[in-house]
């Protein structure tokens, strides 16, 4: 990190969480942070359910809700770049304060509840994204929705054609109810209908389904299996938990979706036990607490075919990307592999 980038953390830091967060949007817009540009190598390049990165360390959806920041954050370093959540229509999510740190615990626990501009807004800013980067959205439903599984397909076939991959987001603890689709005929039929507008678009997209950490094992049993009969890309694991075990900060008990450093093992596992219930044949992506390459490399051995991270940005910066990025590359050699694919999954039972 140099110490630019100290000093501006530091100062952001001074800030209401979600004013921090909206300051760091405007100062990438302004140019205000230095990029590294494209981060691969012929260990790193890899290819994701028919997508090809530049490496497999990706940015996780809520950091970009509005796709405001295409241009800068396609220079980040990222192999790949989830914006939103997004809804049909725009909502201003739940009460403030909805954001929090806890710095002695490496987190973010958040209740933003979908906040966002709509779909019309991400349309319009998602046609004018720069073409050579790898950009999906998170698909949302409104609070409010008489029909919330017909949400997800409306934005998808909204925005489709600007878009990369997509990810079904059933799985989000701060719109009530939502993760209640997470069940077998609820997210059959929620998928049935993604699908069918995916398969509208001029040109099909992978779909991917994020899950939560908080699944117990005939849960992640049902979820693998309606997964692949519905056809999906992949699995996205995880998003936020309820959970608050052995956190020390001040707003422990806020309510909200946990992130960052307490969530690294409980997804991982989660991660490790989709592997071994899809028997490798379906991509997934790991996603909870990644804050090192060392974190990074132990998702892929778990059974990850790539990574996201957000919560440790908030931390680190976004130098953070290509440092994960390059640490990565350093860990393959040492171990002999050629590709990421090489390792995916040859640590997985070490979690189950």
């Amino acid at each position: 990190m140099s110490a630019v980038e100290r000093i501006g953390l530091g100062i952001l830091s001074q800030f209401d969480p979600e004013r921090a967060h909206g300051l760091a949007l405007r100062g990438l817009r302004a140019g205000l942070m230095p990029l590294p540009g494209r981060v691969t190598s012929p260990r790193l390049a890899c290819e994701v359910a028919g997508l090809r990165l530049d490496n497999p360390v990706g940015l996780a959806a809520g950091f970009d809700k509005n796709a405001e920041a295409l241009t800068p954050l396609a220079r980040a370093g990222f192999g790949m770049i989830e914006v939103g959540a997004v809804t049909p229509r725009p909502q201003p999510g739940n009460a403030r304060p909805r954001l929090f740190r806890l710095p002695e615990d490496r987190a973010v626990i958040n209740r933003f509840g979908f906040n966002n501009l709509g779909m019309e807004a991400a349309a319009h800013r998602l046609a004018q994204r720069p073409k050579d980067a790898v950009i999906g959205l998170n698909l949302g439903a409104n609070k409010d929705s008489d029909d919330r599984a017909e949400d997800f397909a409306r934005v998808l076939a909204h925005c489709g054609r600007h878009l990369d991959f997509a990810t079904v987001n059933v799985s989000s603890p701060n719109t009530e109810k939502l993760r209640d689709l997470q069940g077998g005929a609820a997210l059959s039929a929620l998928l049935a209908g993604v699908m069918e507008a995916r398969n509208w678009l001029e040109r099909p997209i992978p779909v991917f389904l994020k899950i939560a950490p908080d699944l117990d094992d005939a849960g992640l049993a049902e979820i693998a299996e309606v997964a692949q009969a519905a056809g999906l890309a992949g699995i996205i694991a995880t998003n936020t938990t309820l959970d608050r075990s052995g956190l020390r900060n001040a707003h422990r008990a806020e309510a909200g979706g946990l992130s960052g450093a307490p969530l690294f093992g409980q997804s991982t596992r989660v991660l490790a036990r989709l592997s071994q219930l899809t028997k490798g044949q379906m991509p997934l992506i790991g996603v909870g607490g990644i804050g090192s390459a060392e974190d990074a490399y132990a998702k892929i051995r778990a059974g990850a075919s790539m990574v996201q991270l957000y919560s440790a940005l908030v931390y680190e910066g976004l130098s953070l990307v290509p440092r994960i990025a390059r640490g990565l590359d350093r860990l393959l050699e040492a171990d002999g592999f050629a590709s990421v694919a090489d390792a995916v999954g040859t640590g997985r039972e070490e979690w189950l």
